[in-house]
C-alpha cells in the first residue's frame, strides 16, 4: 500500500507482469520490441544526411550554455524584443537550463513582455478588456462564493491575490499613464507661463 509504514509485497515476476498486463515488458528484448526493424543497422532509412542540415539564423540565436550549437532547426516566429528580449538572453548566457535563476529571469520576462504588451494596448483603438478576458464574469450564475467555501478548494488560500493579479497591472499601468500626463502637460504649461 503506498504511502503507509507497512512493507509492500514481493515485487511480482516478469511472466506475471507479461500475463496482468498485455505488452509489458516489450521493450525489454529487442526481438520484441515494436521498433525492432528499424533499429538493426545498415535499414535505408530515406534520410540523406546524419545530422539535418542547419538552418539560418537571421540575427543572433539564444542557446543554453550547456550546448556547444544551436539545434539544426529553431522557431523564428517571436524573435525576443526590448528589455524582456535582454531578461532572457541574460539568461541564456549565463546560466545553465538546471538552475533556478535561468528559468526565474525566463518567468520575469515573460512578465515584462506581458506588462509591455498591457501598455501597448492601452494606446490601441481596442484596448484589452480586463473584466471580461479574465474569466471573472464566467462564474456569474454558478455560485461563485457558496462554490469557494466549505469544499476543501485548494485555491481558496490564494483567491485574495487573484484580483491583485488580474486588475493590479492595469492599475499600475493607469497610474503610471497619468503620471506621465500630468507631467507633460506640467512641462508644456511651464514653458507657455515662461514664455508670456
Amino acid at each position: 500500500m503506498p504511502y503507509t509504514a507497512d512493507k509492500p509485497g514481493s515485487t511480482p515476476s516478469a511472466e506475471e507482469l507479461r500475463a496482468r498486463i498485455p505488452g509489458w515488458g516489450a521493450d525489454l528484448a529487442a526481438a520484441d520490441r515494436p521498433a525492432f526493424p528499424r533499429e538493426q543497422p545498415g535499414i535505408e532509412t530515406g534520410a540523406r544526411w546524419d545530422l539535418p542540415e542547419q538552418q539560418q539564423a537571421s540575427g543572433p540565436r539564444e542557446k543554453s550554455v550547456e550546448h556547444d550549437r544551436l539545434t539544426p532547426v529553431f522557431g523564428t516566429a517571436q524573435p525576443l524584443h526590448g528589455v524582456a528580449g535582454a531578461v532572457k538572453r541574460y539568461a541564456y548566457d549565463k546560466y545553465s537550463e538546471g538552475q533556478t535563476a535561468h528559468w526565474l529571469l525566463l518567468i520575469l520576462g515573460d512578465r515584462i513582455d506581458s506588462a509591455t504588451a498591457h501598455a501597448r494596448s492601452l494606446f490601441s483603438r481596442r484596448p484589452d478588456d480586463p473584466l471580461t478576458q479574465s474569466g471573472i464574469l464566467g462564474e456569474r450564475g454558478h455560485r461563485p462564493i457558496s462554490s469557494r467555501f466549505g469544499r476543501g478548494r485548494a485555491d481558496l488560500k490564494h483567491m485574495w491575490l487573484d484580483p491583485l493579479l488580474v486588475f493590479g497591472p492595469w492599475i499600475l499601468t493607469g497610474v503610471t499613464v497619468v503620471a506621465i500626463g500630468r507631467s507633460i502637460l506640467r512641462h508644456v504649461l511651464g514653458r507657455r507661463q515662461a514664455s508670456s
